[in-house]
């Protein structure tokens, strides 16, 4: 990572970490479990039975209080690509987490305490010649137009799963994740229905793509969303091979697997002389994105 930028980049893996927690809040409130069937009748029950599984499916993890996460981000670009991978551990209740994250070779402290992230870059890469930034995320999602609340926060569950229809989950099958047999469903968001879908809508379209694979007990052990984010209003950054086409857009690949149900989390702010503030940066860019 380059020192040229750094606090736009910091910025935007800052958003990347974000929006893989913002996965975790995928489901609702119903109770229920998917079973394959034969027939349209009993097709028609199985699909209601998926989604009711879906929907219930953060509700039972988050009977576990705590998990441990490992996280996958690939984001593409201009032919061209570039990985983040974390691992920690967060609080499925009040949404604080611990995590490291490796990107291009740097290892990355992030931690969510009180819906505020922090990150401590490598090197004294953070802006303002201190070790920790922070954004509030209840800052930057009032300004989206999603209340008091960051997407990110897992107590927004229900707002997910009043995006979902019984037409929007499908069942894909089953596969093995760390040894525990799980079943995969496809599910398919109105991101108008989502707090801040507005605005959201316009930087990945009408609906979100998310597959999850849930277990026996009806709990989530892995959770991929894929995006294709559009080139912010005003963009000027065009296709390399063409002047005049489109902007360029990125497609963004999150996945989440989660394990170690009940594990220990210590997530605390750091000393507030080591932060430097950029929340006042992240609504800057959320300015010129609306």
């Amino acid at each position: 990572m380059g020192r040229a930028g750094n606090g736009r980049k910091i910025c935007a893996l800052g958003v990347a970490g974000v929006l893989a927690g913002t996965v975790l809040a995928g489901c609702g409130d119903d109770d229920g479990t998917g079973d394959g069937a034969r027939g349209s009748s009993a097709e028609g029950n199985a699909q209601e039975q998926g989604t009711q599984a879906v929907r219930s499916a953060y509700d039972r993890t988050a009977e576990e209080d705590t998990a441990k996460v490992r996280l996958h981000v690939r984001t593409s670009a201009k032919g061209a690509s570039e990985t983040a991978n974390g691992q920690g551990a967060v609080d499925l209740d009040d949404g604080d987490s611990v995590m490291t994250l490796t990107v291009q070779g740097q290892r990355i402290e992030q931690r969510v305490v009180d819906q505020v992230l922090y990150q401590k870059m490598p090197n004294g890469q953070a802006p303002g010649g201190k070790p920790w930034i922070k954004i509030d995320l209840g800052k930057v999602s009032a300004q989206q137009g999603a209340g008091d609340r960051s997407m990110s926060d897992p107590a927004q569950s229900a707002a997910y799963a009043k995006a979902i229809t019984d037409k929007d989950v499908t069942e894909k099958g089953t596969a093995t994740i760390d040894g525990v047999e799980t079943t995969r469903y496809r599910v398919s968001v109105d991101v108008a229905k989502l707090p801040g879908g507005d605005a959201l809508r316009q930087q990945v379209g009408p609906t979100l793509p998310m597959d999850v694979w849930l277990d026996e007990e009806g709990r989530m052990r892995r959770q991929q969303i894929d995006m294709t984010l559009k080139a912010a209003p005003g963009s000027t950054e065009r296709s390399s091979t063409d002047a005049s086409s489109a902007p360029q857009k990125v497609t963004v690949r999150t996945v989440m697997d989660f394990t170690d149900f009940g594990t220990e989390v210590e997530a605390d702010a750091p000393p507030a002389g080591q932060v430097t503030d950029m929340t006042g940066k992240a609504l800057e860019q959320g300015k010129r994105r609306s």
